[in-house]
């Protein structure tokens, strides 16, 4: 099988934003990700060909990032942040009871299609521990209880806003967005919380002032 021509198009229009072509393989394998639910050997092939690769390069890219799948991926991708500090502060109780729930394990697909679990190494959101991510949109300060009845309501197709960003979409047209195609949502929601902007209030509160180079 063999990617749609306008896909095709698509991944050269993304070659074509850098200066050098192959600068674009990343958002390019999100792309593929988009249109195929993950990384294909027909992704990699097309991916090498605009970029003048072989599939060897372009395949060494796609399994040393974890954002890249080579299995599919449900309607929704979940990740559980299970590293040191989300863990102590409920993130490994957390991955737990979702594990239990859907009855899956790590980076495996309900039964219904609808959710694939991942524990996360860092989510890059500490002041939020723990943390839950949905196609990479933050959902903080999370409790099991509170995991659980996202998922619920991901399965059951509901409505599902972001802690700090828009409501969510599926996880392939996340992968659009990621791959540099506009979807409209860019300036829902807030892009900060309160707790990021801690330092920034008593810096303004104190006169404090970065030294002068």
């Amino acid at each position: 099988m063999t990617l749609a021509p306008e896909t095709f198009d698509e991944l050269r229009e993304i070659a074509a934003r850098y200066p050098q072509a192959r600068s674009g393989l990343l958002p390019m394998l999100h792309l593929v990700q988009s249109v195929e639910g993950r990384v294909t050997p027909e992704g990699i092939d097309a991916c090498a060909e605009v970029l003048g690769l072989t599939p060897a390069e372009v395949s060494g890219v796609a399994t040393f990032y974890t954002m890249y799948k080579r299995h599919p991926v449900g309607t929704h991708h979940v990740g559980v942040c299970t590293n040191t500090l989300c863990a102590v502060m409920g993130g490994d109780e957390i991955f737990a009871c979702l594990r239990e729930k859907l009855e899956i394990g790590n980076d495996e697909t309900s039964a219904d299609g609808s959710v694939t679990l991942e524990h996360i190494e860092c989510n890059a959101a500490c002041d939020y521990a723990p943390v839950v991510m949905v196609n990479w949109e933050f959902f903080d300060n999370q409790t099991p209880e509170s995991a659980m009845r996202l998922v619920d309501d991901l399965s059951a197709g509901r409505e599902v806003v972001a802690s700090r960003g828009a409501k969510i979409t599926s996880w392939r047209e996340a992968e659009r967005v990621l791959a540099g195609f506009e979807d409209g949502l860019v300036d829902e929601g807030p892009a900060a919380g309160e707790a990021s902007q801690v330092g920034l209030r008593l810096a303004a509160e104190n006169d404090w002032k970065a030294p002068e180079a």
